[in-house]
């Protein structure tokens, strides 16, 4: 007798939710977004509104005699960032020979968890490739960090003295300069990490702590040959922290504070038409506290009930997920430019 639709779909349910574990546990980026507060849950709406502090509401005036005239002149100084919900959605399907060739609910629970172990797998390193490096093919209305792409958050243009001009949630980072914190901090290591590695991260960390309205720099993600840059950098006086307990947690490298990781997507060459200079993205550094992963409550990679596929002889369940990348502050954050090279 075949095994019900019901118990298919609760079988899905159970496996879904560790597989959603594992996928907060096996990226960096998605890691430390769910350790340090970077991944928020909405109940719904058309599109994601973030509210902005990006102008003064008012002016300054002096009296010298009393009598000058004050300015009433105000602003509104709240501005929404608005970003569209990214969805898609991936079957897990189960055929009718299976079931017969499989007999017994072992046999086909061990299918399914095989199956949405793959689903879960396959989602995890594509939203990673396109949350870091914008190239993913699937996923392409998820926002990406990589500023060379329209709409990316951390932009390199000023490592040669130029403006940021990306768009980023409606709001315009030429328009909007530093002294709003929507213009993102940038370490140009000009491909000699010995001498300007350490220095540039110091730097940039300074600069986004100085304009943070809350939080620090969480995270730094860094490309495989930048992370052995970085460890030859610190050569014998390397820092740790405990990233779970003394006896049995995983000793991490630190800086300032923060976790460094390495990400095989990272070390792409960031190649724009507004910047002449083509060269790896190192590295990012990222504040948790202004960048969010915003995941719609009912669409957590939901797992739908299993139907029979018309004209088939086999029923399919869907993994649906609705989320976006969002930014509420991108001055308190950094991209590394250019430090692959020691």
């Amino acid at each position: 007798m075949a095994i019900s639709n019901d118990l298919l779909s609760s079988t899905l349910f159970s496996i879904r939710d560790g597989e959603v574990d594992e996928l907060f546990r096996k990226v960096a980026f998605l890691d430390n977004a769910k350790q340090k507060g970077g991944v928020e849950y909405e109940d719904g709406g058309i599109k994601i509104q973030r509210p902005l502090a990006l102008s003064e509401h008012s002016t300054i005036t002096q009296f010298a005699t009393g009598y000058e005239p004050m300015s009433l002149a105000v602003n509104d100084v709240m501005k929404p960032a608005i970003y569209d919900w990214c969805d898609w959605a991936a079957p897990i399907v189960l055929t009718r020979k299976e079931e017969m060739e499989n007999k017994g609910e072992k046999a086909i629970v061990k299918i399914m968890e095989a199956r949405m172990k793959s689903v879960m797998g396959m989602l995890r390193r594509e939203m990673n490739k396109q949350i870091l490096a914008g190239s993913s093919t699937v996923l392409t209305d998820l926002n990406t960090l990589n500023g060379a792409v329209a709409g990316g958050f951390f932009e390199a243009e000023n490592v040669a003295g130029g403006n940021q001009n990306n768009t980023v949630g409606g709001i315009s980072k030429l328009t909007y300069q530093d002294t709003t914190g929507w213009q993102n901090q940038v370490a140009n290591i000009a491909a000699a990490f010995g001498t300007n590695g350490i220095l540039g991260m110091q730097q940039a960390s300074i600069k986004a702590s100085s304009v943070a309205p809350m939080g620090a720099i969480d995270c730094v993600l860094l490309s495989e040959s930048a992370m052995a840059n970085y460890r030859r950098a610190l050569f014998a006086q390397e820092r740790y922290v405990d990233e779970k307990q003394l006896d049995a947690g995983r000793m991490q490298l630190a800086f300032g504070g923060a976790v460094v990781e390495q990400d095989t997507y990272l070390g792409f060459d960031y190649t724009s038409t507004d910047f002449a200079k083509t060269a790896p993205v190192s590295g990012y550094m990222i504040n948790f506290d202004a960048i969010k992963l915003v995941i719609h409550r009912d669409c957590d990679f939901a797992v739908s009930p299993f139907e029979k596929i018309s004209g088939t002889v086999a029923r399919a369940a869907e993994v649906y997920c609705k989320m976006q990348l969002v930014a509420d502050h991108l001055g308190s954050n950094a991209i590394l430019f250019d430090g692959d090279t020691y």
